[in-house]
């Protein structure tokens, strides 16, 4: 039995939208955060904090693109 591969989303184009932008936002917020941690000469342990906006927005582009 071959069954075609059907398209599965469970979020509309809006939501889509939506977290590509926030995602989007979030890496933004991530490399301005490191530029300013690098130019203020923080300690190594303060680049732990990037963690959190790297991976929140790499989360929501990568929901927006499988539309999960």
């Amino acid at each position: 039995m071959n069954v075609g591969k059907a398209e599965l989303s469970n979020i509309g184009p809006k939501e889509t939208r939506k977290r590509l932008l926030m995602g989007g936002a979030m890496l933004a917020v991530g490399v301005v955060l490191a530029v300013v941690f690098a130019h203020a000469g923080v300690s190594r342990g303060w680049y732990a904090a990037l963690f959190l906006p790297f991976w929140m927005g790499t989360l929501a582009v990568s929901q927006a693109r499988k539309k999960t």
